[in-house]
C-alpha cells in the first residue's frame, strides 16, 4: 500500500474519531445541562409543606423576589426556611460550615486555614447549648425554619453544586441557624483580638507616648455623634523614639509587606483588607420630611455570587388577629428579616467596633510552663483541647488547643507572656433569636427594646418610625468590665479585673434625634466620655467618610431650615453614592506642592505626574487618573515614612500592620511639622522622602505597563465579585458563575464605600409608611443558581446607582405551599 493510501485511511479513521469524540463531547455536555435545568426551583404550581396549618403563597416578581403570606409566623418561617433552600441553600451550608470550621470536608485542604482558625472557638458545641437554653417560642421557629428547607432538598434534585462536588447535601439542623450568627461574628468581629494585640505591640515596643500619637482613642476630626473630640498627641520626642540614632538595621529601607487578604470560598482569609466591614446608616427626623423619619442604610462587607442577603417581604396574621406586612433583606440560614420596614419603624445596621473582646495577659507556672498557669499565685492546669479536622480527598488534619478558664491561649504579647482572648461570643448567652421583635415595632422605643435584647454581634442600630422619630443605639451583648478598660492585655489572675456579665440595656447608650435633627453612623467612634468608656474600641473607622456623610446631611438641614423642600429619598440616595474623597484634598496640594519646578528638572517623568494630578476633582470615578495617583502617592508614603518606624512591631510581632492603626492624622502631622528624629536615614529630608514616594508611583506603573496618563481609578477598581468554585474551575466557566469585572466608582473613604472585593452589599432607603417611594438595589440577583433568570437580575442597578423600587413588583410566580 502506498504512502499516500495508508494517509488517507488514516484521515479517514481519525476523522470518524474526532466526530466521534464530538459526539460524545456534545452528549456530555446536553447530559450536564439537563441535571443543572433539573435543579432550578418550581416557582408555580402547588407543593406540599407538611408541618404548615394553613396555605402559604409565594409570589416571587421580576426580580425574584418573593413576597411570602402565611396565616402565622411560624408558618411564615417554615416556608422562608423552604424558599431560602430553593434560592441559596449552598450558601447557607457555607455559612454554617464556615464557623463550624467544616469548609475542608467539601473543598480539601486548601480551606484548612480557614477551618483551624474557626475550630478555636468550638462554634458547633456552642450552637447546641445556645439553641437548648433558648425560650420555647424561639426554638419552635428556629425548629419550623428548619423542617422548611429540609423538605425543600428532599422534595428536589440536589442543588447544582453538590453534583459538581460529588457530595450530598447534609440535612439542615436549628443550631445550624446558630451557626450562621457566628460567621458573621468572625466577619464583623475581631475573633482574635488583632486591634489589642496591635497596640499593646507599639506601647511595649515604641512606649507610651507612641501609642498615644499613634492610636489615639478621641481624635480632632472625629465625627460623633455626641461632637467630641480632642487635641492630637504630641509627636513622640527624640529622647522616646529616634530613628536617626537608631542601627541601619533597625531602618530598612524594604517596604513591609504584612499578608493581604483574599477570599477563600467566598470568605476573607486572614491580612489586611483594603476597606474592612462596615457600613452606613444615616437618617433624618420626620420634621425635615414634613412625617415620617427617612433611612438609609448600606451594609459594607465582602462581595462574592451568590450575595449575602436575599430580598424578600414578608405577610402574616398573629395570634391577636394583628396583620403584619414587611419588607426587607434577610440572611439565609436564618428566619428572620434582618433589615427592612415594618411600616411602622425601619431599622439599619452597621458596624459598630465596640469592644467585646480582651485579651488576658496570663502568667505560666514558673516549673511547668507549658502545662500550668497561675491563678492566685496557685498553679492551675490548661485545658487542652483536640479537634478532628476532616479533609475531602487527604488525611484528617487535628487542631490542639490550650485553653484557661478566660478562653483560647491565641498568642502572645511582645515580652513572650502568653495571651488568652476572653469574647463575648464564647458564651452562649451572647447570642438569642430576639431579633425578630423588630419585625413587629411599632415605634422607636420599640426598635430600642428589642436591639438591647437581640443576641447578634453588636451592631450600631438606627431606627425611625412613622411619626417621624429617629434614633441610635447599640444592637447586642456588650460586656460589663470591672477593673480595667479592655483597651490593652492586664492579669486577670487575682479577680480584681475582669467581666461581670453583659452590660444592662440601661446602660447601653441612646440617642433620640430631636425635632429637625440628623444622625448617622459610618463605623467610626459614635460617643465619648462615660459612654465610650462602656462601649469600649476594637479600631473604629478614621471618621473621613463619616465626616462627609455629616456635613451633606447637615446641607439637607440648612436648606430645609431656609425654607426648601422636604427631604426625600433621593437627597439620601445623592449622599449615599457620594464617591468624594475630601480627605485625599489635602494631600493632592502636598503632592503638587512637592513636585516643584527643581523636583522636576531632577526627573523628567515628575513633568507628567504633575500635570496629571491637577487635574483633581477628589472624586473616585471610574475615568479619574488624578485621583488614582493622588491615592497611590498617599500609599507610598505611608509605606516609606511608617514602615521604618514601626520595624521593632514587626520584629516583635510579625503579623503586625500599621495599616490597623488609625494612622492618617499621625501621618499628616509628620509629613506637615517634619520631625527629623522620625525621619529613616535614608532620607537627607523630608522632601526627599516626599518625592521618592512619588517615584515609586511612576515605577509601579511602568512594572504594571498602565500608561500614566491612562492609569485611570476604574482600571483599578473593577468589580470582583466571584462563587466560590471560581477558585478551582476553568477561567471560562468561572466567569459565567461570576459578575462582571465592571469598572466601578467608589473608595473607602467616603459614602460610596467600594473596592475589588468589598462594598456595599445592599442599599435601601425608606421612610416607614411610605414603603412605595423607598429604594432598594444589591449586587448580584436572588438565586444562586446560573441558569435562574433571577442569577444576575438587578444587578446592574446596583452596578449604576439607580433608584430602584424597595418594594417587590407585580407577581411573576405563583407557588402555593399547603399543609
Amino acid at each position: 500500500m502506498s504512502d499516500a493510501s495508508r494517509w488517507s485511511r488514516f484521515l479517514r479513521f481519525g476523522g470518524i474519531s474526532a466526530s466521534v469524540l464530538v459526539l460524545v463531547l456534545l452528549a456530555a455536555l446536553a447530559w450536564g445541562w439537563k441535571r443543572l435545568e433539573r435543579s432550578l426551583p418550581q416557582l408555580d404550581g402547588a407543593r406540599a409543606l407538611p408541618g404548615l396549618k394553613a396555605v402559604v403563597t409565594v409570589e416571587r416578581d421580576a426580580l425574584g423576589i418573593p413576597t411570602l403570606t402565611a396565616g402565622s409566623r411560624q408558618d411564615l418561617a417554615r416556608a422562608t426556611g423552604f424558599v431560602h433552600a430553593q434560592d441559596r441553600f449552598f450558601q447557607m451550608d457555607l455559612l454554617r460550615r464556615r464557623s463550624a470550621g467544616e469548609l475542608a470536608e467539601l473543598f480539601g485542604a486548601a480551606a484548612l486555614p480557614l477551618d483551624r482558625r474557626a475550630r478555636l472557638h468550638e462554634f458547633r458545641s456552642l450552637a447546641g447549648r445556645v439553641v437548648a437554653a433558648l425560650p420555647e417560642s424561639e426554638r419552635t421557629l428556629l425548629a419550623a425554619y428548619a423542617e422548611g428547607v429540609n423538605h425543600a432538598l428532599a422534595t428536589a434534585p440536589r442543588p447544582w453544586e453538590y453534583e459538581l462536588l460529588r457530595l450530598p447535601p447534609v440535612a439542615w439542623r436549628p443550631e445550624d441557624t446558630v451557626l450562621c450568627i457566628y460567621s458573621m461574628a468572625l466577619d464583623l468581629q475581631d475573633h482574635s483580638g488583632k486591634f489589642e494585640q496591635a497596640l499593646v505591640t507599639v506601647r511595649e515596643t515604641l512606649g507610651a507616648s507612641a501609642l498615644a500619637f499613634f492610636a489615639p482613642r478621641i481624635g480632632p476630626e472625629d465625627a460623633a455623634l455626641d461632637d467630641t473630640t480632642a487635641p492630637l498627641a504630641p509627636i513622640p520626642n527624640e529622647r522616646a523614639l529616634n530613628l536617626r540614632a537608631s542601627a541601619p538595621a533597625a531602618t530598612p529601607t524594604a517596604q513591609h509587606r504584612p499578608p493581604e487578604a483574599s477570599v477563600l470560598f467566598g470568605f476573607a482569609t486572614d491580612g489586611h483588607r483594603e476597606s474592612k466591614p462596615g457600613s452606613n446608616s444615616f437618617g433624618v427626623e420626620g420634621t425635615l420630611t414634613g412625617g415620617a423619619a427617612l433611612l438609609e442604610n448600606d451594609m459594607h462587607l465582602g462581595l462574592s455570587v451568590p450575595n449575602v442577603w436575599y430580598r424578600a417581604r414578608f405577610r402574616w396574621t398573629d395570634a391577636s388577629g394583628i396583620a403584619h406586612d414587611l419588607t426587607g433583606a434577610t440572611f439565609p440560614g436564618t428566619p428572620a428579616m434582618a433589615v427592612g420596614s415594618n411600616g411602622h419603624v425601619a431599622w439599619g445596621f452597621t458596624a459598630s467596633y465596640t469592644d467585646t473582646g480582651d485579651l488576658v495577659r496570663v502568667q505560666p507556672d514558673a516549673v511547668v510552663p507549658e502545662a500550668m498557669y497561675l491563678v492566685e499565685g496557685r498553679p492551675v492546669d490548661f485545658e487542652r483541647r483536640r479537634h478532628v479536622i476532616r479533609v475531602k480527598g487527604g488525611d484528617d488534619d487535628v487542631l490542639e488547643t490550650r485553653w484557661t478558664r478566660w478562653g483560647p491561649i491565641i498568642g502572645e504579647s511582645p515580652t513572650r507572656h502568653p495571651l488568652a482572648y476572653r469574647w463575648t461570643f464564647h458564651d452562649p448567652a451572647a447570642v438569642n433569636l430576639r431579633l425578630v421583635a423588630l419585625e413587629t415595632a411599632r415605634s422607636v422605643d420599640d426598635a430600642i427594646r428589642a436591639a438591647h435584647e437581640a443576641g447578634i454581634p453588636p451592631l450600631n442600630l438606627l431606627a425611625a418610625d412613622r411619626d417621624g422619630q429617629l434614633a441610635w443605639t447599640i444592637a447586642g451583648r456588650l460586656p460589663e468590665r470591672f477593673g480595667h478598660d479592655g483597651r490593652l492585655p492586664v492579669p486577670w489572675a487575682y479577680g480584681d479585673r475582669g467581666w461581670k456579665g453583659f452590660l444592662a440595656p440601661d446602660r447601653i447608650p441612646v440617642i433620640i434625634a430631636k425635632p429637625g435633627d440628623v444622625l448617622w453612623t459610618a463605623n467610626q467612634r459614635i460617643v465619648g466620655a462615660d459612654a465610650l468608656d462602656r462601649l469600649g474600641e476594637q479600631g473604629y473607622d478614621e471618621a473621613t467618610r463619616a465626616g462627609r456623610i455629616r456635613d451633606r446631611l447637615r446641607e439637607l438641614q440648612a436648606a430645609h431650615a431656609a425654607g426648601g423642600r422636604p427631604v426625600t429619598p433621593a437627597d439620601l440616595l445623592a449622599i449615599a453614592l457620594d464617591d468624594r474623597n475630601t480627605r485625599l484634598d489635602r494631600w493632592q496640594k502636598k503632592l503638587v506642592e512637592c513636585l516643584d519646578d527643581a523636583a522636576v528638572a531632577q526627573q523628567p517623568r515628575r513633568a507628567e505626574l504633575r500635570r496629571l494630578v491637577k487635574e483633581w476633582d477628589g472624586r473616585a470615578r471610574v475615568d479619574s487618573v488624578s485621583y488614582r495617583l493622588v491615592r497611590a502617592w498617599r500609599s507610598a508614603l505611608a509605606n516609606r515614612a511608617l514602615t521604618p518606624l514601626f520595624a521593632p512591631c514587626v520584629e516583635a510581632s510579625p503579623r503586625f500592620d500599621f495599616r490597623s492603626l488609625p494612622y492618617e492624622l499621625p501621618l499628616e502631622a509628620l509629613v506637615d511639622q517634619k520631625p527629623l528624629h522620625l525621619l529613616a536615614p535614608e532620607y537627607s529630608s523630608w522632601e526627599n522622602l516626599m518625592l521618592a514616594a512619588a517615584d515609586d508611583v511612576v515605577a509601579e506603573m511602568d512594572r504594571q505597563r498602565i500608561p500614566l496618563a491612562k492609569a485611570t481609578w476604574g482600571e483599578r477598581n473593577r468589580l470582583r465579585m466571584q462563587h466560590p468554585f471560581a477558585s478551582f474551575l476553568p477561567k471560562w466557566v468561572a466567569e459565567t458563575l461570576c459578575m462582571p469585572a465592571q469598572s466601578l466608582p467608589g473608595d473607602s473613604d467616603m459614602p460610596r464605600v467600594q473596592t475589588p472585593s468589598d462594598g456595599a452589599s445592599q442599599r435601601m432607603i425608606v421612610a416607614p409608611g411610605q414603603e412605595s417611594a423607598g429604594i432598594y438595589h444589591q449586587p448580584g440577583g436572588q438565586s444562586g443558581h446560573p441558569l435562574s433568570p433571577y442569577f444576575r437580575a438587578g444587578h446592574d442597578a446596583w452596578v449604576r446607582g439607580e433608584a430602584t423600587p424597595f418594594l417587590p413588583g407585580p407577581a411573576r410566580h405563583t407557588l402555593s405551599l399547603q399543609p
